[in-house]
């Protein structure tokens, strides 16, 4: 039988029988996670519409896609560039290739659209790793059946994901600094929509408070050293300030460059911690101190993750969606902070 003038696909037969077009592929393959009655419904509708798998299509489902997808909102800056890196390595070293997929707007809209035109490519997954993503790929693993896992974006602690411990990579910043004898450390976060962000201010506060220091204004940036510069002039005329913590290292080359046409020495006069150590900071003047986050890591992780999510769907069950544990950063101690002047 054909639906009209065209013969009648798998989603046809997922109608008729009132069924998911997951469903009608198990039955195709034999799979052993459907039951007695919705098996014989799903024959039924095959027989009733003459539908006939194509046999390559077939053979993809027996072996499973090799590609896996991933979701990117700006893999212009530094640290998601280096995580679609990580994940890529990740990826091929199980065998699988990765298709990326990026979105102007990292919002629900944005990524559910981006996760739907993975789908059509029939990947294995899909790795998300834009701000906010986390409701949006679960809501979308629950419609489609599609394992997700997303990165730096959990934000409710609900879902399968991974990520830096940027709350303890602050802190190090932040301690680094009290313990050279700083009595309060300035902030400049990136933008307050992102999770990094607002972890990241957290570690701040938190370290602060822990040594009962009052937690001075927040400064916000955008991630660029163009914000970091107007932070750094902001900075420069409040007098009393030793200390500063930027949110990533391009915001501390531009408050370091903003300081340093003010008239200020780093370290003598101002000491600057940045986050990410990117592969220029150990070449900057002075070399930057900073913390290191492990994104190779994360995207081992993240990979491991998402294929037990793939195997578990393949098998017609749910792995157990929970977020894996955090990377720890590290500290790395170079020459642009220093012991407070008495």
């Amino acid at each position: 039988m054909t639906m009209g003038s065209r013969a009648a696909v798998i989603k046809d037969v997922a109608r008729l029988a009132g069924v998911s077009h997951q469903t009608v592929s198990r039955v195709l393959n034999n799979h052993g996670a459907v039951s007695g009655p919705t098996r014989e419904r799903v024959l039924s509708a095959i027989s009733a519409l003459g539908y006939r798998p194509n046999a390559m299509a077939r053979g993809l489902a027996r072996r499973g896609s090799r590609v896996i997808g991933v979701v990117a909102s700006d893999p212009t800056l530094y640290g998601p560039a280096s995580t679609l890196l990580g994940i890529e390595r990740a990826a091929r070293a199980e065998g699988y290739g990765v298709s990326i997929v990026t979105v102007a707007r990292a919002d629900d809209v944005g990524v559910l659209a981006a996760l739907e035109t993975l789908a059509s490519q029939s990947v294995a997954g899909a790795v998300v790793a834009a701000p906010h993503a986390a409701a949006a790929a679960a809501m979308f693993d629950e419609r489609r059946g599609m394992a997700t896992v997303t990165v730096e974006g959990d934000v409710d602690g609900t879902g399968p994901s991974v990520g830096v411990d940027h709350v303890a990579g602050a802190r190090l910043a932040v301690e680094h600094l009290l313990d050279l004898g700083h009595r309060s450390v300035r902030h400049v976060s990136g933008p307050l929509g992102w999770p990094e962000s607002r972890d990241r201010i957290a570690g701040w506060r938190a370290a602060l408070e822990s040594a009962g220091i009052a937690t001075p204004r927040l400064l916000t940036g955008d991630w660029s050293a163009r914000s970091g510069y107007a932070a750094g002039l902001a900075l420069a005329e409040r007098p009393g300030v030793t200390a500063v913590f930027a949110g990533n290292d391009q915001m501390a080359l531009g408050v370091i460059r903003a300081l340093q046409e003010r008239g200020l020495r780093i370290p003598a006069d101002v000491s600057v911690v940045g986050f990410d150590d990117i592969p220029e900071a150990e070449y900057l003047w002075p070399p930057l101190t900073t913390v290191r986050q492990d994104l190779d890591e994360v995207g081992r992780r993240c990979i491991a993750a998402l294929l037990r999510q793939v195997e578990a769907v393949r098998h017609g069950r749910r792995a157990q969606a929970r977020p894996e544990p955090k990377v720890a950063p590290t500290l790395v101690v170079r020459a642009s902070a220093g012991s407070v002047r008495r």
